[in-house]
């Protein structure tokens, strides 16, 4: 007669049976060899002997230390052990309580005399008949009380015949997981037995409730959903309302029917105890729900009682990005099966302690959240529902005269209607902490970063390009930056990727060159690019608000005004408070005139901008590189050249070429000081300071990189024009890469631009995020001019024998650099705007800031 073993997917199978009863062999048939932790194998581990009695206690903490692993993990483990006496076997029950997992024991229960003839033919189990008569002893005492132990499957195989009629082992998913079931819904908080708000919320998220005839499950309704979304009740639907017998059949029927899932709250459970007989007290509620149900039917208190009962601790969605549960759970907790795992969902976690209202203080597990999902849960009424650590507390006090809300998924957006009335005074108000809270609860827990987010080696999820790995030499580096000199990290959404420059150029006397930078975008696929000229300043990312408010409601910064610039390592770009305020005060005013706040229906913007003259942030670099090489090259080289001349009155041989040489060289010196000068001007004030944005990269609830780059030019356009003695327009041309002529056109203008000092252009594909035959191509290659090279390279770098090396500079590290960073500056820009926590968005951040101190050469 064939046999199937129904266990738990995630479970502890712990195997018992005498030496020789056949546990290894069963393990082998039905488990995967990973899956099975052999004390004999462990034994062999430590001691290299599998029958070394000596090393049991060393080979049990083994066997322990990997098994605690898998159930952390998530895996099925079996235990493959004699486990015949209680000690042994209590210390893996507590194992699988302390992860949540459920504890299945396996008995082989085989014959004495079967067990003794195959140790007989095992030259390595010599030990006499008395072990296996002890042993066997011991399993017949401990057997029968395996439930009392706390196993909650229990299989005794008690022949070999049995054990071989085994043919499967069938893992049941836990009641809890709902994985494979992807929403959409409408997860709903605590009702307390508010009827009439339920139904206007319900009809609100575009349900229809329809009232019929009551027969079998719709309990006098029939709801449905023109979308197909379906609704969960986070519990506690009944207690304090006028109608919680309404709320009952509602969501009865609608559970029943398969339009809702319901997880039980504790309210919901003190009714059940109350139903079935038990001691209660009528407190908190109750009394209003016994004395609604005195009307109605024994068969209806019954249909309560079993639906109650029958109601999982919380429910796992969506690939298990969604988690819901009454009370909120611990990330160790989601998906396991235990007494702990659904106490903690129905009721949470206290400190012990009392407030000034006399109850009891719950722990805040949302603060130390750390997890994937999702969690959404009820509760503790609260005055308005907020976001923490990816968790939100939905109960918005409805009976307390409130409001009944839904958080729709995966759209995160709040729905709610208000209360009827107060139908319940609370012992602690429930706007107690909004008139105590200046920041958002995510503000208030943001307000301390923690070391061990960042430093170590890195791997950022991203959605454009799946992982980004940061090595932990990188991370040092960056530490450094971000701990001595980056500004308050709640302002870094975002610090600026680096830019690959084009290909070599065919031509002799160029290094770089538009028809490479076009020609790049052309092998890739992409036809419209959008080149924009090319501005020697500094990089600079603006964010300002509205004012003061709209910062510290959406940043929970105050009392550093309404905005601020910083270079793309972090750093304030203003040392002078006044100056810096003045700045952000005519970006603000620029945008308040251009009507930006209400045509992108936002309070506050990010710019990506080159903040002019170079000099602003560069005197340094000037004083200590720039024009000490230019002063001292031109002072020497002129005595060189002037005694050169004078010697060649003496007609030498091979002194006027030695003459041109250095000439020439003369003249490169004189270049490279015109160049850099060209970018350098005083700033004593504001007034001194240009300003030229390029990207608009974020707005309240948005991050623009959906839009293309003609639109960013376009919108920024608006914000030149209101001021424009400081912003200047990025001139900028959209071409076909495939048209000849608009390619020439290109070539011209670049040639025009460097001619006359301008340092080059900058193409994109026209497409903000652009995907080409290789998947993600370059978000932008610059084109430097000839003259601007000079600055990078050196003052000789177009003599013919150092173009030639330079010729072969290597792309491939810049461009691999150039991608990681654009990703981790979008990844860290939509995790702000999904309001997740800030250590989150400060990880691509920082990420970027670890990147660059890669070993890629700087001149590229």
């Amino acid at each position: 007669m064939k046999k199937e073993i129904h266990i738990p997917e995630l479970s502890l199978v712990t195997l018992i049976g005498i030496s020789g009863s056949g546990k290894s062999t069963f393990a082998r048939k039905h488990f995967k060899e990973t899956e099975i932790i052999s004390s004999d194998r462990c034994r062999a581990l430590v001691s290299d002997n599998e029958n070394n009695q000596a090393a049991t206690e060393d080979a049990f903490q083994l066997l322990h230390y990997i098994a605690a692993k898998r159930l952390k993990n998530g895996l099925l483990t079996v235990i493959d052990a004699t486990n015949i006496q209680r000690e042994a076997r209590a210390s893996l029950v507590q194992l699988a309580r302390q992860y949540h997992c459920i504890p299945v024991a396996i008995v082989l229960d085989i014959p004495e005399k079967v067990c003794a003839a195959r140790n007989d033919v095992r030259p390595d189990r010599n030990f006499g008949s008395h072990v296996i008569y002890l042993q066997r002893s011991q399993l017949r005492q401990s057997i029968k009380k395996l439930k009392l132990e706390g196993f909650r499957h229990i299989y005794t195989l008690r022949s070999v015949e049995e054990v071989e009629s085994v043919t499967h082992i069938i893992r049941e998913k836990l009641y809890n997981d709902k994985k494979d079931v992807h929403g959409p819904f409408d997860i709903i908080g605590d009702i307390h037995g508010c009827f009439t708000e339920l139904t206007e919320l319900l009809t609100t998220l575009g349900y229809t409730v329809d009232r019929v005839p009551e027969e079998g499950i719709n309990f006098g309704f029939q709801v449905t959903h023109r979308e197909g979304r379906k609704a969960i009740f986070l519990g506690d639907l009944v207690d304090r309302g006028p109608d919680s017998p309404g709320v009952l059949r509602l969501v009865m029927s609608m559970v029943y029917t398969g339009i809702a899932y319901c997880v039980p709250g504790n309210h919901d459970a003190k009714l059940y105890r109350y139903l079935d007989g038990k001691q209660v007290q009528l407190k908190h509620g109750l009394q209003k729900t016994v004395e609604q149900l005195a009307n109605e039917s024994d068969l209806f208190r019954t249909q309560i009682k079993e639906f109650i009962d029958g109601l999982i601790s919380h429910y796992v969605f969506d690939d298990g990005k969604l988690v819901v549960a009454h009370a909120g759970l611990k990330e160790e907790m989601h998906g396991r099966g235990s007494g702990a795992v659904r106490s903690f969902a129905m009721f949470g976690e206290t400190t012990g302690e009392i407030d000034e209202f006399g109850l009891p203080v719950r722990y805040n597990w949302a603060m130390e959240y750390r997890g994937k999902a999702m969690v959404v849960y009820g509760h503790t009424p609260v005055p308005e529902a907020q976001w923490l650590n990816r968790t939100i507390d939905i109960d918005t006090g409805c009976v307390f005269g409130g409001k009944l809300t839904a958080l729709r998924y995966p759209e995160e957006v709040l729905v709610s209607v208000k209360a009827k009335e107060v139908y319940e005074v609370p012992s602690r108000p429930i706007d107690f902490e909004k008139k105590q809270e200046v920041l958002s609860h995510q503000q208030q827990n943001d307000a301390i970063l923690d070391l061990e987010d960042v430093i170590g080696k890195r791997i950022i999820t991203t959605r454009l390009r799946n992982n980004v790995t940061v090595k932990e030499e990188n991370s040092i580096a960056a530490l450094e930056v971000m701990s001595r000199f980056a500004v308050n990290p709640k302002w870094l959404i975002y610090l600026p990727s680096t830019m690959s420059p084009s290909e070599t150029s065919r031509l002799d006397n160029y290094l770089e060159h538009p028809a490479e930078a076009l020609g790049y975008f052309q092998s890739q696929g992409i036809a419209q690019v959008i080149c924009e000229e090319k501005h020697m300043g500094s990089r600079a990312v603006i964010i300002a608000g509205k004012d003061e408010e709209a910062i510290a409601r959406r940043f929970g910064i105050r009392n550093e005004g309404a905005g601020i610039c910083y270079t793309r390592t972090g750093r304030s770009f203003f040392n002078d408070a006044a100056m810096s305020k003045q700045f952000i005060d005519r970006v603000i005013a620029a945008a308040t005139k251009a009507g930006i706040w209400e045509r992108l229906n936002t309070d506050w913007i990010c710019l990506d901008a080159e903040l002019m003259p170079w000099s602003v942030k560069a005197q340094a670099l000037l004083r200590s590189q720039y024009a000490a090489v230019g002063a001292s090259a031109s002072t020497s080289l002129r005595d060189v050249v002037e005694t050169l001349q004078q010697t060649s009155q003496r007609k030498l041989e091979g002194i006027d070429i030695l003459l041109d040489k250095f000439a020439a060289k003369q003249m490169m010196v004189k270049d490279y000081t015109n160049s850099y000068h060209h970018y350098c001007w005083p700033v004593n004030s504001i007034d001194d300071l240009t300003l030229a944005p390029f990207h608009i990269l974020a707005t309240e609830g948005a991050v623009h990189v959906d839009k293309d780059h003609a639109w960013h030019m376009d919108t920024i356009a608006a914000i030149a024009d209101a001021d424009p003695a400081l912003f200047l327009k990025t001139e900028h041309r959209v071409i076909d890469v495939n048209n000849e002529a608009q390619v020439q056109e290109i070539i011209r203008w670049w040639m025009e631009l460097t001619e006359r000092g301008g340092e080059g252009i900058v193409i994109k594909p026209l497409d903000f995020i652009a995907t080409g035959k290789h998947g993600l191509v370059q978000p932008a290659v610059k084109c430097r001019g000839k003259e601007y090279l000079r600055i990078i390279y050196g003052p000789e770098y177009t003599a013919t024998e150092n173009l030639n090396r330079l010729k072969h500079r290597g792309l491939s590290g810049k461009r691999s650099l150039a991608l990681r960073e654009f990703v981790l500056g979008v990844e860290g820009l939509e995790r702000f705007i999904r309001q997740e926590p800030l250590r989150r968005v400060h990880e691509c951040a920082f990420g970027v800031l670890a990147l660059e101190s890669e070993e890629i050469d700087p001149r590229l």
